[in-house]
């Protein structure tokens, strides 16, 4: 007999975890629909082709592929078998991947449908991605991303408009300490440029955005690997040490980069980002300039962010930026756009672990009426159908079982009232709420019952 298990990463959601998830999602939903952001859906498999480049070679190891339908063998690059090239070899057994993000799909969405959208376009979607990483706390093969991108508008008042919803999502989810980290990619590769070697950004970018996992030592360890010599790793080092605000720091940065005008450019950016954000304030966030954040995705081009919890150790629980071009590499140029994701998976985590879920979202069925039998069967099913119709969550015992049976279900189920309709309560059209914390029962009418239970 087979064992019954789930692949490494994926996991199982009960009732009660689901209402927790729902909770996130729905607050999620309201803010973006509160800044105007329209919600779409795209497939759960793409174009392999479609996804493949996107995302750094690292990306690319992590997509999960589907094999072809039927004798895919018969198809496979026997070359690539031969030389035992398992990239040539996916390639002809594998037209199909499952998707490792929400923002290229999106792209590829826009250029399908650009006849149909108005630009700029403000689009919201809540959606699992797919990714074969190393499952570990926090990290899961399955999980949701909630993004929000705004496409066809170079504006910057949109990056200060997403930075909001940063701020507004986390605090209405009653995340007290949270930071909003913000770099720009025009700073990296200023400082690809200032050690004189523009083209090797993608290499510094993708070890720098490895800090907070391996520490300095450890990237400067990688840098050198990649071929950075003593004198260019310490013409690094001193942009790890700045610090003493947003103001200090751009400071600095404007010293340090000054030979670099892209630096410069993508400073200029930042200020305006930190300052306009500054004017109009912010609930519960914290807006710091970080130099070391990277982000490790090739298409960013602009502003970069991610949001960490200083309460909880659980890396970014969200992150975004802007890319220039984004939909260029599906076929339509100059189309540029900004987004950001929310990790719900991950403020889940961090939300549980600090007690933040109200009591009352996991107590879904608000009243369970109790089984007395054919008898009353009809009476009960009338009065269950009239509370629903009146906004009451209710519920009825299937089966006429023992009493305390019934009363131990909705214990266990945490329901907070039940309700003991008998030939009594049927003939007189009265009912018996029992209230389960303080076992109080009192015998009243329809209007009432609904009123304890809606007070």
């Amino acid at each position: 007999m087979n064992k019954v298990g789930l692949p490494k990463g994926m996991r199982d959601f009960s009732p009660e975890i689901m209402a927790k998830r729902n909770y996130i999602f729905d607050t999620i939903k309201a803010a973006f629909r509160l800044h105007g952001f329209e919600q779409i859906e795209t497939p759960a498999m793409e174009n392999r082709e479609t996804l493949t480049g996107k995302y750094g070679e690292e990306g690319d190891r992590l997509i999960f592929n589907v094999l072809n339908s039927g004798e895919y063998l018969n198809k496979a690059n026997q070359g690539a078998i031969n030389e035992s090239n398992s990239s040539k070899l996916t390639s002809s057994i594998a037209e199909k991947a499952l998707k490792y993000d929400l923002t290229v799909p999106f792209a590829r969405y826009v250029v399908q449908h650009q006849n149909e959208i108005s630009f700029p376009f403000k689009r919201f979607q809540i959606q699992p991605v797919w990714r074969a990483d190393r499952p570990q706390k926090g990290r899961y093969r399955e999980f949701y991303q909630c993004d929000a991108d705004i496409i066809g508008s170079d504006s910057l008042w949109n990056e200060v408009d997403l930075i909001q919803l940063f701020d507004e999502v986390l605090s209405n989810l009653g995340l007290n300490d949270f930071s909003i980290k913000i770099n720009h990619r025009k700073i990296l590769s200023g400082i690809a440029e200032l050690i004189g070697k523009p083209e090797m950004l993608i290499p510094i970018t993708v070890a720098i955005d490895k800090l907070d996992k391996i520490g300095f030592e450890k990237v400067m360890e990688e840098l050198e690997s990649k071929g950075l010599s003593q004198k260019e790793l310490d013409l690094i080092k001193p942009l790890f040490d700045l610090g003493g605000g947003n103001t200090q720091v751009l400071s600095d940065l404007k010293k340090l980069l000054a030979s670099s005008t892209t630096a410069l450019e993508g400073i200029k950016e930042v200020e305006f980002l930190l300052n306009s954000t500054k004017d109009l304030g912010l609930k519960k966030a914290k807006l710091e300039l970080d130099v070391t954040l990277a982000r490790g995705l090739d298409y960013y081009t602009g502003a970069i962010f991610e949001v960490v919890s200083n309460e909880v150790q659980m890396g970014s629980i969200c992150g975004g930026g802007r890319y220039a071009d984004l939909t260029g590499i599906f076929g339509l140029k100059n189309l540029s756009g900004v987004g950001i994701s929310f990790g719900a998976d991950r403020i889940y985590d961090v939300m549980e672990n600090l007690d933040l879920f109200p009591n009352e979202i996991e107590n879904s069925v608000e009243v369970l009426l109790v089984n007395f039998g054919e008898n009353v069967a009809s009476f009960a099913y009338q009065t269950a159908k009239q509370l629903r119709e009146l906004g009451v969550i209710a519920d009825y015992y299937p089966d006429p079982a023992k009493l305390k049976k019934q009363m131990k279900y909705a214990d266990d189920k945490h329901i907070p009232y039940v309700l003991l309709l008998g030939e009594e309560e049927m003939n007189e059209k009265k009912y018996t709420l029992k209230e389960m914390k303080s076992g109080e029962q009192s015998t009243i009418g329809l209007e009432e019952v609904v009123k304890k239970i809606h007070p």
